[in-house]
């Protein structure tokens, strides 16, 4: 029996040695997909033993599959990115690495560990509320159906492996592109689900921070995402800029200026979910407006701070200004109310963050061919 088993083991470890680097991510993926299967059918079934389940509700499937997910998350988040130091351990050095390649073997820019805390966090609270709010859309569906042990215990496993799978690859192929599209997942599972958490149905009539007032339901959810997306944006905002070329030393002036906005932003973003507008009026009108601010200082001076930035993108910046600012005088007049502007302005800011995310990483690949193309001649 344990020639056999020997043999077995020797066979895994050939095949992995042949297998390319990829192969070895997705099967390392799937290893952790399948014990977060096992160990979560094991566990709710444990939980579920002998009881009639609902969708949602205290020690329901929704709420076992989403409390369960968060922590698979934040721990298949951990185990990719150690994985990803030991595959770089086992390869050799690239002669000239991408700055901005920070899902590689080897990257250049590396996470710091609160970095690393901040988007295993985020991952986690990704599939917290997304596993939450697939449970509340389910719910509606099938309206007070019972859930028997087994097939409940099924569905948790079932969640939890997807989510490891999916968690541990995102950490390994980590990039800007790839936390902003967290981040925007993020941002619309949880305003989605504080929407349908809110205890006034037309808490819209107000303004969209409504949702984010202690005497209302939805205040953890839609306050949590706040947070934890101005953690992700101050995250993002490090590599958002490390990939921009400085080749004079007012680049790089700009290219710090641009950095520090970004992170003004996330940090702002997060003090308006800190401070509730029923508790803290006066501070959190004040820290949205300093975001809403800060934003348009960055757009209205990427020309002048980042010279290389493509100039279809700063008309676009200036266009979300105006817009912003037009939805502002809307206000004013009457003619819209403050959730509408709120709603319009937010979903402009963030998709001007995820668009200048690409931009960047499009204008380094840029300057990268250029310094190349340079070189060459200068070796002739």
């Amino acid at each position: 029996m344990r020639i056999e088993w020997d043999r077995l083991i020797r066979r895994l470890r050939d095949a992995r040695a042949t297998a390319t680097v990829r192969q070895m991510r997705e099967t390392d993926a799937l290893l952790a997909g399948g014990i977060a299967l096992v160990l979560g059918f094991l566990v709710a079934f444990v939980i579920f033993w002998e009881r009639t389940l609902s969708i949602t509700g205290p020690w329901s499937v929704g709420t076992v599959a989403a409390i369960g997910g968060a922590a698979v998350a934040v721990l298949s988040f951990l185990a990719g990115r150690i994985g990803l130091r030991a595959e770089a351990s086992r390869l050799p050095e690239p002669a000239d690495p991408p700055a901005s390649d920070v899902g590689s073997a080897r990257p250049v820019q590396r996470l710091r560990w609160y970095e690393l805390t901040a988007l295993a966090l985020a991952h986690g609270a990704v599939a917290l509320i997304g596993l939450f709010g697939l449970a509340a859309l389910l719910e509606a569906g099938f309206r007070d159906a019972p859930v028997f042990p087994f097939p409940g215990a099924v569905l948790v496993g079932v969640a939890l492996a997807l989510t490891a799978y999916i968690c541990y690859l995102s950490a390994i192929v980590l990039t800007p592109t790839s936390i902003s599209l967290i981040l925007a997942i993020f941002l619309v599972i949880g305003a989605l689900t504080a929407m349908l958490e809110a205890t006034d149905p037309h808490w819209w009539r107000d303004n969209l921070s409504a949702l984010g007032m202690w005497s209302n339901a939805s205040s953890p959810a839609f306050n949590g995402t706040l947070i934890v997306a101005g953690v992700m944006v101050t995250t993002i905002a490090r590599y958002a800029t490390a990939a921009l070329p400085v080749p004079e030393p007012r680049d790089e002036r700009g290219r710090t200026v641009v950095r520090v906005g970004l992170i003004l932003i996330g940090i702002l973003l997060a003090c308006v979910g800190i401070f509730p507008v029923d508790r803290f009026f006066l501070l959190h009108n004040t820290v949205a407006t300093g975001m809403a601010v800060c934003f348009a200082v960055v757009v209205i001076g990427l020309p002048w701070f980042l010279r290389r930035i493509s100039r279809v993108f700063v008309i676009l910046g200036w266009v979300y200004v105006l817009v912003i600012a037009l939805l502002g005088v809307f206000f004013a007049t009457g003619y819209y109310n403050l959730t509408a502007v709120e709603l319009i302005a937010a979903v402009l800011i963030f998709s001007w963050i995820i668009v200048f995310l690409r931009t960047a990483g499009a204008d380094h690949g840029a300057w990268d061919a250029e310094r190349a193309a340079r070189a060459q001649a200068a070796g002739r």
